[in-house]
């Protein structure tokens, strides 16, 4: 899987990035050619973001070379990048919603005469350069009056105006429905034919084998595989994205007892919300571990908050030990006994600036009111017991949180909510980004807590990992749940073919 650099218009070699001491990108190399539209892929900091900052100088590169039509180029911030030939267009629109479409298309660069706008020249150059994209619409308007999809279009008209011969497109599906997306994919196919080369980053795996020539794959800052699209097949792209093979853990822990024997805590049917999770079915019962994977952007953290209430739902119900319930807010969520540990720690979870102690006690200190607060003597003998009963390290609890590892961080935030007692503990990602040890013992209590009689919800991409405890596995693509795992079809093989929309495997079952 290597590029062909003979004939690339854009060449990156040995590309590295460090942040504090860790590393983002290393030594990576990456080929756009002239006239292909080329998928950048990779998890949760693979490197993606990084390594499109550093080719258009938001962040200086550590090391590599960059060249384009074989000249070797250093744009050291956006405005040069694009005056080199080289445009982004981000998932959030870069533009002024409150300006017209002509007033966006040419902001910077109007037709003027004697220091004053041409108008009429610049919507009669707009509305030509729109008709070039197969679109007829009121370039008087405000950008904002129009669809996402159509302010992408914009946004990448605006660019190739500018003379770019390179678009980044990042994310620009991610808010768009299906007819959005062909729109934009026939725009895609007429940038192409110009010969413009198109990096396009995406987390819809249909979408790449729809439009794209290539991919590259990132993982973990590292190139992980480059490869046509043609000669890959969607069960190896998700391995290299997932960076594993088709082996099996053997630690699985044994199911005790039937979940169906058993009464169900929390019940939701046809549970959605539209444009950001497909309506799904979903039983959660004491003493149980549900695990949910995916690729990134599959609907995985999108189900969870929905369950937590951090999103309302459009459509369904949920019953909670057979009584209907409305969970429109993480308050009330709470109020029925529910518990969420954020993927992002750092930005949704710890509070840096507050100690261990006062971090631990706050979800509870939030479920009983502003009325009933926490002594300090309560506060100081919760802070200490779950101290020691994860092992928090260093057991100080007066220490800003800030200052701890990321695994004490993770243990810090599931103290937070074992000490509100939860029925359901939502986990999101509870092992990404922590040392060995900490990984080990997080798994661990994950096993005491369902034995405790606990329901879990997990969200993980730790394949190997999730054989290991979940008793269901709920497989998502796309924003949708399209497979259900039990017993023996538990296994890091058929996960994959799941993931990877392979013919089913053998005792899964339809979400």
């Amino acid at each position: 899987m290597v590029a062909n650099h003979d004939t690339a218009l854009l060449e990156l070699r040995g590309f590295s990035k460090s942040f504090a001491g860790f590393v983002a990108l290393d030594r990576v190399d990456f080929a756009l050619l002239g006239g292909e539209i080329h998928a950048l892929l990779g998890e949760n900091g693979a490197g993606k973001s990084t390594l499109i900052k550093a080719m258009t100088g938001v962040v200086s590169r550590d090391a590599g070379t960059m060249r384009l039509d074989g000249r070797e180029i250093a744009p050291r911030s956006a405005e040069e990048a694009l005056k080199a030939g080289i445009a982004t267009v981000y998932q959030e629109v870069n533009l002024a919603p409150n300006l017209s479409v002509a007033q966006n298309l040419f902001l910077g660069h109007q037709p003027s005469l004697f220091g004053f706008v041409r108008e009429r020249e610049m919507r009669r150059r707009a509305e030509a350069l729109m008709a070039e994209f197969g679109l007829t619409l009121d370039v008087s308007a405000p950008l904002e009056s129009y669809s996402v999809a159509i302010q992408h279009i914009v946004a990448i008209a605006r660019a190739v105006d500018q003379s770019a011969r390179i678009l980044i497109l990042d994310e620009p599906t991610a808010s768009l429905d299906a007819h959005e997306v062909e729109v934009l994919f026939a725009v895609m196919r007429k940038l192409k034919a110009r010969g413009i080369g198109i990096v396009f980053v995406t987390h819809f795996l249909d979408q790449v084998y729809a439009i794209c020539d290539r991919i590259t794959v990132l993982r973990n800052g590292r190139l992980a595989g480059m490869a046509p699209v043609a000669e890959l097949p969607r069960i190896d792209l998700v391995r290299l994205m997932l960076g594993r093979e088709l082996s099996e853990a053997t630690s699985r822990r044994p199911t005790e007892g039937a979940t169906s024997e058993r009464e169900p805590l929390a019940v939701f049917s046809g549970f959605g919300k539209a444009g950001y999770v497909s309506p799904f079915d979903l039983t959660l019962h004491t003493g149980h571990v549900i695990g949910l994977t995916g690729l990134l952007g599959s609907g995985r953290t999108e189900t969870v908050r929905l369950v937590f209430g951090a999103e309302r739902s459009d459509c369904g119900s949920a019953e909670i030990e057979g009584r209907k319930v409305t969970i429109g807010s993480p308050r009330e969520a709470m109020r029925l006994g529910f518990g969420y540990c954020p993927e992002e720690r750092k930005t949704e979870g710890i509070v840096a600036e507050l100690t261990v102690r006062e971090n631990i006690i706050l979800a509870l200190q939030a479920q009983r009111g502003a009325l009933a607060p926490l002594s300090r003597r309560e506060q100081d003998e919760i802070a200490a017991r779950f101290i020691r009963l994860l092992d928090i390290r260093p057991p100080d609890p007066e220490r800003p949180i800030g200052l701890l590892s990321g695994g004490n961080q993770q243990k810090a935030l599931l103290a937070r909510w074992l000490a509100t007692s939860p029925r359901l503990l939502i986990l999101d990602e509870p092992t990404r980004g922590i040392d060995v040890g900490a990984h080990a013992e997080i798994i661990e209590r994950i096993r005491e807590l369902c034995a405790e009689g606990m329901a879990l919800l997990v969200v993980s991409s730790e394949l190997d990992e999730i054989v290991t405890y979940a008793d269901e596995v709920i497989v998502l693509r796309d924003r949708a749940h399209v497979a259900r795992l039990t017993g023996e079809a538990i296994t890091v093989p058929t996960i994959l073919a799941a993931i990877a929309d392979d013919d089913a495997p053998a005792g899964a079952a339809a979400a």
